[in-house]
């Protein structure tokens, strides 16, 4: 007999199998879960506040470990577009070279260090394999409250229905509306960072990572998707500038002092590519528990990072097949719960520390002791154990 627990105790843990999950958010995330939890045989209903189901536009930096998730679930062999490399190539911003390096392999030699995408390609993919293994999607649709009881969790949607579940697993972003509901304290937090991203034309020989420091932004960068495309990048102060420039002549100013294969970038960027700014914001969810009863929140829901080592849907990736594995298993969703997000925890604040650090080392650059490559590099080497 199981110590501690009596005969009727153990029956009952047995049923506790979940069978039936709500998944809140169609995120890289959420789709991710759903997709994992469906391969189990799960029924999975999947809702999105959006009434329209899509991936924004600009690039994507998908390290190794998430990688790893994707082949797991059978989604990166179907990805059509994508760029793998694994150099990452330090520049002053005149162009010279301070460094040039091999990224480390986050999810094991036998992927490549990253690849760059289109985040709109990366969720299409999400998206067909969702509908293909049958996840009933419901956009347009919000959870505004839920009751936990024993064995199930009734859910109230903003049009006054009440159904039932065994769990709710909300991947709701960092503007998470479930962290209230869960009674969670922490809110997103500027960095005093922002960013500006544009998807252009790039050389051939643009085939590595690049980050440009010492120009008049705080940092430039970019990532190559395609043959022939790259996703460009600069962090700037977190406000857009009113200065009457177009999106497209605002980011060419704020690249003029940024040459080599910038020049080349500069030059193409157009109008018609896409673009965006973005103040950048985090969270961390370190000291209070993920979930209250059968609910629990993942991903940029409770710990969204600063883009600085590129780690936020990698992190988000993990998270969602770990869960999956987790809450499949016979046992206490209680203790299941609990023991996911002990696991998850120290990883992540791995990944959080180092990118808060990189973030107020380029708010501050002469910092005594400031070493951002090697920071860069052992917060990786750390994510090549498994997740």
């Amino acid at each position: 007999m199981e110590p501690g627990r009596s005969k009727a105790q153990r029956k009952a843990i047995q049923l506790m199998t979940v069978k039936n999950v709500l998944v809140v958010g169609g995120g890289i995330t959420g789709t991710i879960a759903s997709i994992a939890l469906s391969q189990k045989g799960v029924k999975v209903t999947l809702i999105e506040i959006s009434p329209q189901w899509f991936g924004v536009g600009h690039g994507i930096t998908v390290q190794g470990n998430a990688l790893k998730v994707l082949d797991q679930i059978g989604a990166l062999d179907r990805l059509g577009a994508g760029f793998s490399f694994s150099g990452l190539n330090v520049y002053d911003a005149s162009g010279a070279v301070l460094a040039e390096t091999e990224m480390p392999h986050t999810g094991g030699q036998e992927y490549s260090s990253a690849m760059g995408i289109l985040r709109s390609e990366l969720q299409t993919t999400l998206v067909e394999m969702c509908h293909e293994l049958n996840v009933e999607v419901r956009l347009d649709t919000e959870m505004v409250a839920f009751e936990n009881h024993s064995d199930s969790v009734d859910v109230t949607f903003a049009s006054g229905a009440v159904e039932r579940f065994d769990i709710v697993i909300a991947a709701d972003g960092i503007r998470s509306k479930t962290r209230a509901l869960l009674g969670i304290h922490h809110d997103k937090k500027p960095t005093g960072l922002g960013i500006w991203r544009n998807v252009t034309k790039r050389s051939p020989e643009m085939s590595h990572a690049s980050v440009y420091f010492n120009g008049p932004s705080y940092k430039a960068g970019f990532t190559p998707i395609s043959e022939t495309h790259c996703y460009a990048y600069v962090l700037t102060d977190p406000k857009r500038v009113d200065n009457g420039l177009s999106n497209a002549q605002e980011m060419k100013r704020l690249l003029e002092g940024y040459h080599g294969e910038f020049d080349f970038i500069r030059e193409n960027i157009s109008e018609d590519d896409y673009m965006n700014f973005q103040a950048i914001e985090w969270i961390f969810v370190d000291d209070q528990p993920w979930h209250q009863g059968r609910v629990i929140l993942i991903g940029d829901a409770v710990h969204a990072c600063p883009p600085l080592i590129a780690q936020g849907a990698a992190q988000c990736s993990e998270d969602a097949l770990l869960l999956a594995d987790y809450v499949t298993r016979d046992g206490d969703i209680e203790t299941l719960f609990t023991e996911f997000t002990e696991r998850r925890k120290p990883r992540i604040k791995v990944v959080v520390d180092a990118s808060l650090q990189l973030a107020n080392w380029e708010l501050h650059p002469d910092t005594p002791g400031a070493n951002p490559a090697a920071l860069m590099a052992s917060s990786l080497a750390e994510l090549t154990k498994p997740a």
